[in-house]
């Protein structure tokens, strides 16, 4: 009643490691991957993009430019990226009181529900000494919205929605059999290698 055959057991062991070579869902965590830590784009992994100190110096210059409140410069952020990061609230507003607490912004009149800063005296020197500092830190932000643009074309997306798709349809059948997974590895294989001479 519990017996399970030698080919049983060896055909599942061969799709499992298909399934992990490339994910549940077809991929790992590469560019098109799935990733189910903490966010970086929606629904992605957050990426550590800078320290502490660099956040603020971000917020402190985004604040410069025009006062604003907490979620607007999450926003302010995320589309300097092109939506590649997005900080936590949990780390932005704690950031605010640091710089309100160093006097370097103060809470501007906004007239709405939230609460706004503008950038203090103190605030402006401390940008004019980390000018260099500050270039370099938004250049690293516009880097990340570039490479998400050379990489995350629409008819890259297309194709590897189809492969993902043809994978589950095809790999987690209960009836495929382990020649098959070999063949569906070979070619991908041999995609791989095309694209890289590309």
């Amino acid at each position: 009643m519990f017996r399970h055959s030698h080919h049983t057991a060896e055909h599942c062991g061969h799709r499992l490691h298909f399934i992990g070579r490339f994910g549940r869902h077809g991929f790992g965590h590469g560019a098109w991957g799935r990733s189910d830590g903490e966010r970086g784009e929606r629904g992605g992994r957050r990426q550590r993009v800078f320290d502490s100190g660099e956040l603020r110096l971000v917020l402190l210059k985004l604040i410069a430019e025009q006062p604003r409140h907490g979620y607007d410069l999450i926003r302010a952020i995320e589309e300097l990226t092109g939506g590649t990061y997005v900080p936590s609230a949990g780390v932005v507003y704690p950031t605010l009181t640091l710089l309100q607490d160093m006097g370097q912004i103060a809470e501007a009149e906004s007239g709405g529900a939230r609460k706004s800063f503008a950038i203090t005296t103190e605030g402006n020197e401390e940008l004019t000494r980390r000018k260099a500092e500050v270039e370099a830190l938004l250049a690293r932000l516009r880097e990340l919205a570039s490479v998400r643009e050379r990489t995350d074309g629409g008819p890259i997306r297309r194709a590897m929605e189809n492969l993902r798709s043809a994978l589950r349809y095809r790999i987690m059948r209960d009836e495929v059999d382990s020649e098959t997974l070999h063949k569906a590895a070979a070619i991908l294989d041999e995609a791989a290698q095309k694209i890289e001479r590309l």
